[in-house]
């Protein structure tokens, strides 16, 4: 239940404000009014819900302050993911990242409206780094930062000209670890974070 609520709320099924009705929820995912409560409650301990007095449980909708906050932390994380990545991946794991990055630009350049279907052609590419980092404490970490800024990843890439620009900062990155260069990468990376979070953030009310 609390999965797939997740699951509904990080691929814009529930739209942030959107109020989360204990009755239609019981109805449409066959469980408990206890059951419902147990995942709003869990939800919004992870800060994807916000339980508002008198209104009930609705997705939650950060403010530019806490969305500024969310990518600078992801920024600080997966930057030291891609060094891990650089310092502790094999030659054959370069290349399952180096076909994870065709992916994503053929994604965006085929489908460049469909956002879900970009967005999960570059949580591929987070996925190589992570496997290749082998830090189990830096996976947790990420994990919980993605899903708390899917929305505003949507929302960045659904801008325009933003996805085009998205896939060349990563190929300069992937091409930086390729080259084993740990400062250059990192440095790179660094800043197609910042620049995703302002693309993302430009019209999130303080």
């Amino acid at each position: 239940m609390t999965d797939r609520l997740r699951l509904a709320i990080t691929e814009l099924h529930l739209k942030p404000g959107q109020r989360l009705v204990e009755r239609e929820l019981m109805e449409q995912l066959s469980v408990s009014r206890t059951t419902v409560r147990e995942a709003i409650r869990e939800l919004s301990s992870e800060g994807l819900v916000t339980v508002v007095p008198q209104k009930g449980a609705v997705v939650r909708r950060p403010t530019r302050g806490e969305a500024l906050e969310l990518y600078e932390a992801r920024g600080a994380l997966e930057s030291l993911t891609v060094k891990r990545f650089i310092e502790r991946s094999t030659n054959q794991e370069i290349d399952i990242l180096k076909a994870a990055t065709r992916l994503y630009r053929r994604e965006t350049e085929q489908h460049p409206n469909d956002i879900a279907a970009v967005l999960a052609a570059k949580d591929g590419i987070y996925s190589v780094l992570i496997a290749g980092a082998r830090s189990e404490p830096l996976h947790q970490l990420i994990e919980q930062i993605q899903a708390r800024v899917r929305i505003l990843r949507a929302t960045s890439l659904s801008r325009q000209g933003r996805a085009a620009e998205a896939v060349r900062e990563i190929e300069a990155v992937v091409a930086a670890v390729v080259d084993r260069d740990v400062p250059l990468a990192t440095s790179l990376y660094t800043m197609h974070i910042r620049r995703a979070a302002l693309s993302a953030t430009a019209d999130v009310p303080d």
